[in-house]
C-alpha cells in the first residue's frame, strides 16, 4: 500500500516511518513527511510514539534510529535480561553527564542503554563498542571517536594493545564501564584482554562510573579489573542488598540507586534540543 494512501492505517504508517529512519539512520522532518505523503505534525506525533517505544529519537531538525543493535548473538541474548533495571540505571547514569562533556563508553548492554539516552546531547564520545558506535554514528549533535583494535565477535568490542595505546593518548572527563561481577576484592570481567583495555579507560578518565545491575554483586569472574575504591561512582538498582550498600560507601564510592518504578513514570528518552551547544575541546595527554 503506497505511503500516504487514504486507507493506510496508523500502525502501517508508523511501520513505514520506522523503516525509513532505520534505512537512513537520520532523516529530517521534511524528508519523512514528503516520503510518506503526510504533514510534519503527523510525523511529529508518530515520532513521539516511536520514541516511547525506544525505536527513534527526535533531535533538532529530524530523527535518529535507536532500535535494536547490530546482529551480535551474545549481545542480543543478554540485551533483554533485566532490561527494566538496565534502563533505570542508564537514566541515573546520564544525570552525571553534562552537555559538552567528553565521555568514554565501554561495551555492554547497560552502557548501550546509556548511549541511547545520550542521543541528541552535544558530547565528545569515545567508545570501543561496535553497537554503541553504530547507534551514535548518525547523531549530528555529538563527536564520535571509535577505538580500533581486535574485535571480540561475541560482544562487538575492540580490545588489545592497539586499543590500549589509542586510549592512552586521550583524556576524558568520565568513563562509563560495565562489569561481569563484583565481590569484596573488587570488580571483575570475563575477558583478560578486555580488562586491560578497561584499565586504560580508567587511567584516561577524571571520573570512573560503573553501571551494573544488582545481580552482578556477590561473586567473582575470571579477571580482576580493579578494587572497589578505584572507582568514583557505582550506579545500580534498588535491589542491591544493604550489606553491599555499606561496603561500597565504606570504600569511598558514591553509590546511586535507580528505582525501576520511578523510571517507568519518566519519559523514555531525553527532550529534544532546540539548538546545538558548543562542544569543548577534548584534552589529550602529552606524549
Amino acid at each position: 500500500m503506497p505511503a500516504g494512501h487514504p486507507t493506510t492505517t496508523v500502525q502501517e504508517r508508523r511501520t513505514q516511518l520506522l523503516e525509513l529512519i532505520r534505512s537512513r539512520r537520520f532523516a529530517t522532518l521534511d524528508e519523512l513527511a514528503g516520503a510518506l505523503g503526510v504533514s510534519e505534525s503527523t510525523i511529529r506525533r508518530d515520532l513521539e510514539y516511536l520514541e516511547k517505544q525506544g525505536d527513534a529519537k527526535r533531535i533538532h531538525g529530524g530523527a535518529l534510529y535507536t532500535g535494536s543493535s547490530p546482529k551480535l548473538p551474545h549481545f542480543e541474548t543478554r540485551q533483554p535480561m533485566r532490561w527494566e533495571q538496565k534502563r533505570a540505571i542508564a537514566r541515573k547514569a546520564v544525570e552525571l553527564i553534562s552537555a559538552g562533556d567528553s565521555v568514554l563508553l565501554d561495551g555492554g548492554t547497560t552502557t548501550y542503554e546509556v548511549a541511547r539516552l545520550l542521543l541528541g546531547m552535544p558530547l565528545h564520545v569515545v567508545t570501543n563498542s561496535l553497537p554503541v558506535a553504530n547507534l551514535l554514528a548518525s547523531d549530528p549533535t555529538s563527536d564520535l571517536v571509535f577505538v580500533g583494535g581486535n574485535v571480540c565477535p561475541r560482544t562487538g568490542v575492540t580490545q588489545g594493545p592497539q586499543a590500549d595505546a589509542m586510549i592512552a593518548s586521550l583524556r576524558v572527563r568520565k568513563a562509563i564501564l560495565s562489569v561481569a561481577s563484583a565481590d569484596e576484592e573488587g570488580f571483575f570481567n570475563n575477558n583478560l584482554l578486555l580488562v586491560e583495555t578497561e584499565r586504560a579507560m580508567m587511567r584516561a578518565a577524571d571520573e570512573v562510573i560503573i553501571v551494573a545491575d544488582s545481580s552482578k554483586f556477590g561473586y567473582r569472574s575470571l579477571a580482576l579489573l580493579c578494587k572497589l575504591e578505584d572507582v568514583d561512582y557505582v550506579v545500580t538498582d534498588t535491589e542491591l542488598p544493604e550489606a553491599w550498600r555499606e561496603r561500597l560507601t565504606s570504600a569511598g564510592v558514591r553509590l546511586i540507586l535507580a528505582s525501576v518504578a520511578e523510571s517507568a513514570e519518566e519519559p523514555v528518552l531525553r527532550p529534544v534540543l532546540d539548538a546545538p551547544t558548543q562542544l569543548s575541546p577534548v584534552p589529550t595527554n602529552k606524549v
